[in-house]
């Protein structure tokens, strides 16, 4: 984890093409990306067959959504990949605070979404093709038992993106809490110090008579 505002340098830094591939959120998202590109790349490819009766196609998941579901995630989880990789890209060159912390907040939103979401979507097309009749499950099985197992391999990309962005946010909370100055107290004059009565060649008080004046003259006494 990088120090700084957020996981980057606390002002705009530079792009690091060599540090950026190496990044554990760079690595996670590319699987990310790829997982979700074979998901729904076998259920578009060989996860439906023609009805008989001439229907139309039907998916081979128990005839149910599940194909359609997988390709939904799949599809925007594939975008969403590659979106929060440029913006990795970007976010070294960001200065301002606030933007930092609206994209790792999106990213934590995001990648705890389709973590909970892939859950989902294995425990359905598991579920679904264990209910599939054998009569269906003849079509496009190596790709139905792929879409299944890159489901499961999805939930374990996303879910360290999800603890990385949360680490990311937790140390922009942090370092802005340590370090946080209030402006007006930066800016404000020092408080003066009361006069000293030498430096500041304090005067006496009116109506008040040395005992000797300087001509001399003394004051009778009685």
């Amino acid at each position: 984890m990088e120090s700084g505002a957020y996981g980057a340098a606390k002002s705009g830094g530079s792009f690091n093409l060599e540090q950026f591939l190496k990044r554990p959120e760079t690595i996670l998202r590319l699987l990310s990306a790829v997982f979700a590109l074979i998901v729904f790349a076998c259920i578009l490819t060989d996860c439906y067959s023609s009805s008989p009766e001439g229907g139309g196609l039907y998916c081979i998941f128990n005839k149910s959504d599940a194909c359609h579901y997988a390709e939904g995630i799949g599809i925007i989880a594939f975008i969403g990949s590659l979106l929060f990789l440029g913006l990795d890209a970007y976010f070294p060159t960001l200065s301002n605070i606030n933007t930092r912390k609206y994209i790792v907040m999106s990213d934590l939103g995001f990648a705890g979404l389709w973590t909970f979401l892939w859950f989902v979507g294995f425990c359905f097309l598991a579920n679904q093709w264990a209910n599939t009749p054998n009569d269906i499950t003849q079509t496009g099985y190596a790709n139905a038992r792929a879409a299944i197992a890159f489901s499961f391999f999805s939930i374990l990309s996303w879910f360290p993106l999800a603890t990385l962005a949360y680490k990311r946010f937790k140390l922009g909370v942090d370092d802005f809490t340590t370090n946080y100055t209030d402006p007006s107290l930066e800016t404000a004059p020092p408080y003066s110090s009361y006069p000293d009565a030498v430096t500041d060649n304090y005067q006496r008080p009116p109506f008040t008579q040395n005992s000797e004046t300087e001509d001399g003259y003394k004051p009778p006494t009685y």
